[in-house]
């Protein structure tokens, strides 16, 4: 048994005063599980440090145990009686010990895998079938680490930032996420879609060391409790109305066009991306039917034509250049009577500032789609979140570009 303990010493680690007193492998009965219990000690006259450095006597001992990495298909199990030491200043302290972290029913290595596990895209309730384990527990241990490496994060140069919203589950619960553009990552997370958010975001990147005036543009999409909690919580920086938003405005107004063009020429039937998607991305048949259409019927001719000309707009470098542009597509509009057309020009009029801001800027709200498409490849995985605070985790985990303290697991 001399030989198996050092082996077991050496896998785990082990350093004086700590040592395998006994490797004992239990059988399963019936739907019992086999389990491999490995028992550990340490030295006679051990003394233990402090959290001042001091070395202290022992006091007394406690028993614990804690999951491990399975032995093949069986269990692992560590116990150990774990000494409690009567501090300099008096007080009874329980040691830390070194394969483990205190409050957890798992090892380092346990935990490491398990992240692991969902690092590698496993879901949450896959590697707890797959550890033995109710996903519950490893829920707590994932969102333990999460919490660790956030507050670690370091944020103090962020400059300018994404705002969005998205749902845990289809139609369900929003959390708005905050990006920096900059280094392309989640910074924050919270729940709802409200000013409140963007109130709580300032909080948190005080609380981070990062001033409100430091913000110099926020890109939002035109949605008004955003456009209030910016407006109050970031008087300095400037807001730039998301590009995509802004594209999805115009690209509405094209589809309500065809859809009322629909009702008297049956030919627009089955065409209704032909008009939205680029030229790029339509087949040699489908530009050619595209043509001949716009040819057929001048006011939708007329609408593609409004559609396709607001593209030049996004290469405006002065605010002047791009509110001159806005001005003469407004006009344009106008004159052109197509009312799904005049509504969305009333809607930019009305976002003026915020969209000429993109002229100097730049930026757009880009960074978070793709973003987004990674968490939604998340929920699709784990087909939805129920929990709020377990989402808000998994965005962090998977976009947040944190740095992690568990030790690296190396199969």
């Amino acid at each position: 048994m001399k030989n198996s303990t050092e082996i077991f010493e050496k896998a785990l680690q082990l350093q004086s005063p700590w040592e395998v007193k006994e490797v004992e492998f239990k059988e399963g009965v019936g739907l019992a599980t086999s389990r491999l219990e490995i028992e550990i000690g340490f030295q006679k006259g051990s003394k233990f440090k402090d959290k001042n450095g001091k070395e202290s006597a022992i006091h007394d001992t406690i028993e614990r145990s804690w999951q491990h990495l399975s032995f093949f298909q069986h269990q692992c199990f560590i116990k150990a009686k774990v000494p409690r030491i009567k501090t300099s200043t008096g007080e009874i302290e329980t040691i830390v010990v070194p394969w483990a972290r205190p409050g957890s029913g798992f090892t380092l290595l346990f935990e490491a895998y398990a992240m692991l596990l969902i690092e590698n895209e496993m879901p949450v309730k896959k590697a707890s079938a797959l550890l033995q384990v109710t996903p519950h527990r490893i829920w707590r241990v994932f969102k333990y680490w999460i919490g660790i490496a956030v507050d670690k994060d370091v944020q103090t140069d962020v400059k300018n930032i994404g705002i969005d919203e998205t749902s845990k589950k289809k139609g369900h619960d929003y959390v708005t996420l905050a990006v920096d553009l900059d280094q392309r990552r989640v910074i924050y997370v919270t729940p709802g879609k409200d000013s409140k958010t963007i109130e709580r975001l300032r909080l948190h990147l005080e609380k981070k060391g990062t001033e409100k005036e430091q913000i110099k543009n926020i890109s939002i999409d035109m949605s008004p409790s955003f456009i209030s909690g910016v407006s109050s919580q970031f008087p300095e920086a400037a807001i730039t109305f998301d590009k995509f938003h802004v594209v999805k405005i115009i690209n509405e107004a094209m589809d309500t066009l065809r859809k009322l063009e629909l009702k008297e020429y049956s030919i627009l039937k089955g065409h209704k991306y032909t008009f939205l998607r680029s030229a790029s991305n339509l087949s040699t048949t489908k530009k050619q039917q595209k043509n001949e259409l716009l040819w057929a019927l001048p006011k939708l001719g007329e609408g593609y034509r409004l559609k396709e000309l607001f593209c030049f707009f996004w290469e405006a470098q002065t605010k002047d250049e791009a509110g001159a542009f806005l001005a003469y597509w407004c006009d344009l509009v106008e004159e052109s009577g197509i009312q799904s057309f005049i509504k969305a020009s009333k809607t930019l009029k009305a976002h003026w500032t915020g969209l000429v801001n993109f002229s100097i800027s730049k930026i757009n709200n880009g960074i978070l789609e793709g973003i987004n498409s990674k968490i939604q490849l998340a929920k699709k995985r784990a087909r939805g979140f129920r929990n709020s605070d377990n989402f808000i985790s998994m965005i962090y985990f998977i976009a947040g570009k944190l740095k992690f303290d568990y030790p690296l697991y190396s199969s």
